[in-house]
């Protein structure tokens, strides 16, 4: 990825909160109120509790690792596991450990691929691709050591101090004091291109924040919109990038909600933290 591609597409991990979200299980009962149930007889109750105590479980079994279905560590792919919706949480935990802010250890499967590309995109769209050791630090977790050894010259080149300046960056990467530099990728779905046991290619579609928020800042932080496709291999027992490429789009018709001042933003991005993404 070249500073060029990241300043039409940024966007990266805000923050080292590793927050899994789940969408809802489903809502039983009346939330608004209602007529006022009979009362039950000690049979009935007997009964319900012990529904309950079952149902609770059912959930800590499934929920249990160790060679189940839906067991993150394991090498094949979750044969026993039902289809997602597109768009739910599957409710698997995505990786098994992580280096430095960045999730690794996915499973061995369509799933460990596309949580994989997911977290990578944050990662390499991040304002840490803006230092020299934070950004080398990425390139060695997210590609595989010959992708990282070949990119690391051409990066550093390309992260030159005349490209810092017109970011409104020092030679450091760092913002004037009183401004926040911005830059994140929040994905918003994944798509595999194809698999094949150790290789996978995952298309990552993701909105971006990229700019500088403050006083007289000549670059406001905007959004963008791309598509980030990833060729992984499995190495190391994760999977790893060996090449990448972007491209605009699909992109929304743009909302009538006015912009937020330069204060808002900064606020915002230091009091909302990133997210541990999973298919």
């Amino acid at each position: 990825m070249s500073p060029g591609d990241e300043h039409d597409s940024f966007g990266g991990v805000g923050g080292s909160g590793q927050t899994r979200t789940r969408l809802p299980e489903g809502n039983s009962g009346d939330v608004y109120g209602g007529a006022r149930r009979p009362v039950r007889s000690s049979r009935s109750l007997i009964t319900v509790v012990g529904v309950v105590v079952l149902l609770l479980a059912a959930i800590a079994f499934a929920n249990r690792g160790g060679g189940t279905p839906t067991d993150p560590t394991g090498d094949s792919p979750r044969k026993g596991a039902t289809a997602a919706d597109p768009t739910a949480a599957t409710g698997v935990r995505p990786v098994t450990g992580k280096n430095g802010a960045i999730p690794t250890g996915y499973a061995h499967d369509e799933q460990g691929a596309q949580s994989a590309a997911s977290n990578y995109a944050v990662a390499l769209g991040s304002d840490g691709m803006f230092k020299p050791e934070s950004r080398h630090r990425i390139v060695d977790t997210v590609y595989t050591p010959d992708a990282a050894a070949k990119l690391r010259g051409p990066q550093d080149a390309a992260y030159s101090a005349e490209f810092l300046r017109k970011m409104g960056l020092d030679a450091n990467g760092e913002a004037p004091v009183g401004n926040t530099f911005i830059s994140r990728t929040i994905p918003v779905g994944t798509k595999v291109e194809s698999f094949s046991g150790d290789t996978a290619k995952v298309s990552v579609w993701y909105t971006g924040l990229i700019g500088m928020s403050g006083p007289g800042s000549t670059d406001p932080v905007s959004t963008t919109w791309k598509t980030w496709t990833f060729d992984l291999r499995w190495t190391d027992n994760d999977w790893k990038v060996i090449d990448d490429s972007q491209k605009d789009g699909p992109a929304p018709v743009p909302g009538d909600i006015a912009a937020s001042s330069a204060d808002e933003i900064s606020k915002a991005v230091e009091e909302f933290g990133g997210f541990t993404y999973a298919r």
